[in-house]
């Protein structure tokens, strides 16, 4: 059984409380944290939101939606009860006076707790609720606060939202969370490569043929369209969840594990990410959206239908993209990152495909020469999967096949992980930001996806159609396949 150590005591003032994140996400989280003995007793989760509610209301609607989101195994009816009664309401305006004072009243009654505010909630309302917190008085040492992404929509917006929270909060109590970087499988990243020298040793251009980072999706834009069509796949996913994961893939090892020991590196990265110019668009991106078709054989409209009544669209819901690391060790090395709704299978995976062996001993009719493969499995199911060329059991000669060396962490280690949000939420509250962004890299990751936007606008084309349940345009086969390499794909 995994080790449950448990935090201190804690009030966690949860703004957007009746928001689907809240719902979906933060309460089944912090009630698995419950249930799991880690949160102490004494601790309260504080919903704040514009709703007109009562805490009795906010508590049965909590309830609704542990017994939607939790696997109806984990649901034991003491500790459901016990958790609810941990949960407390506010009806506050975060743009004007109304509510403040009731939540300063009952913050107040505990003044020695870690507070930590999670802003579930528009970015646009981070700056207002951040100056009322700091009017009201309700910031302390203890104090921090969660900003959700996206942190803006280019440069300029995360600038002024990070300014507008860096004014009452200093930067060792922002937490600006990424889910992705809250999975097992990703810290586990870390443990591969600089707790094994087996990897570390051969994790340079010299061994590495190229990196392949999938995030695919099969909802569409799930009633988000009046969001998702301003922001798009290169906002949504790229700029955030897939460039922590090329950092985390191809980052230099940290001096130690603390918070800006591990983003310093991360940094690095960002900054050797070579720009992707007006020059170079069509040869190293591809942009994509998803027309009717069929998911899980379950037909699916396009993205123009899911939108409703809207004017046509050319907003990408995929991109593929070739990219460099401008640096001694990935030096000629390519990572092939795509993303994008309506694809095959939910599936997000890193693909670190080695050079094929330069000479081979064995005829070429015992196998196809197929170098050796490391699958990164992040989701559905978190694990590792290592593909080596082993000897066909029996008589008859020398014949080679791919075998799989593979992990699975839950069959492994035989127990429930915690999710992302389970983890983040925790190491808020210990103030450990280790797997949380600095300022800094997102305005870097920022800057990098401003240079491939004004591209795009310079050479305005409307993105390629690809039917859903595909993998998206044909260009983004071709994008791969002309360097004579092919996207890793598994059967749903």
């Amino acid at each position: 059984m995994a080790t449950i150590i448990p935090v201190s005591s804690f009030d966690y003032v949860v703004f957007g409380a009746t928001g689907d994140l809240t719902q979906r996400k933060l309460l089944p989280a912090l009630y698995q944290r419950f249930r799991d003995a880690q949160i102490p007793e004494s601790s309260r989760i504080i919903g704040a939101s514009r709703t007109e509610i009562s805490t009795e209301v906010f508590r049965e609607r909590a309830r609704d939606a542990l017994k939607r989101y939790v696997p109806a195994g984990d649901l034991d009816e003491v500790k459901l009860q016990g958790f609810l009664d941990h949960l407390f309401y506010v009806a506050i305006d975060a743009l004007g006076d109304d509510g403040w004072s009731d939540l300063k009243g009952l913050l107040d009654e505990r003044p020695d707790r870690i507070r930590p505010f999670y802003l579930a909630t528009s970015p646009d309302l981070y700056g207002a609720i951040c100056r009322n917190l700091d009017r009201y008085g309700l910031i302390g040492e203890k104090s921090r606060v969660v900003l959700e992404k996206p942190i803006g929509k280019d440069l300029k917006s995360a600038r002024a939202i990070n300014d507008a929270v860096g004014a009452v909060f200093p930067e060792s109590q922002i937490f600006r969370i990424d889910h992705y970087l809250g999975k097992e499988t990703v810290q586990n990243l870390l443990a591969l490569r600089f707790a094994n020298t087996i990897f570390e040793r051969l994790w340079n251009a010299d061994v590495i043929d190229h990196v392949q980072i999938t995030v695919g999706e099969t909802v569409g834009v799930e009633g988000r369209g009046g969001y998702y069509d301003t922001s798009g796949a290169l906002r949504d996913m790229v700029q955030n969840h897939i460039l922590q994961l090329l950092c985390l893939t191809a980052m230099e090892s940290p001096i130690s594990l603390d918070a800006d020991s591990v983003r310093d590196e991360k940094l690095k990265v960002l900054r050797a990410l070579k720009p992707i110019t007006a020059a170079d668009v069509q040869s190293v991106t591809v942009r994509g959206q998803y027309a009717a078709g069929a998911v899980g054989g379950q037909p699916v409209a396009g993205y123009q239908s899911d939108l409703g009544d809207h004017p046509p669209s050319r907003t990408e819901t995929f991109v593929a993209l070739k990219l460099e690391v401008q640096s001694w060790r990935w030096a000629g090395v390519p990572f092939y990152v795509r993303t994008g709704k309506r694809l095959p299978k939910k599936h997000s995976e890193i693909v670190v495909q080695f050079r094929a062996s330069p000479f081979s001993i064995f005829p070429s009719e015992a196998f196809g020469r197929e170098p050796n493969r490391l699958v990164i499995r992040l989701q559905p199911e978190e694990g590792m999967k290592l593909e080596v060329m082993t000897k066909d059991p029996g008589p008859g000669g020398m014949r080679l096949r791919p075998t799989n060396l593979d992990i699975s962490f839950e069959e492994t280690f035989k127990q429930r992980y915690p999710d992302a949000y389970e983890r983040l939420l925790m190491d808020v509250v210990r103030g450990n930001a280790t797997l949380f962004m600095r300022r800094d890299e997102v305005e870097v990751a920022w800057a990098w996806a401003d240079t491939l936007l004004k591209a795009w606008a310079d050479r305005p084309e409307p993105p390629r159609p690809y039917a859903a349940g595909s993998w998206g345009p044909t260009a983004a086969i071709a994008l791969i396949e002309r360097d004579g390499r092919t996207w890793h794909e598994e059967l749903p």
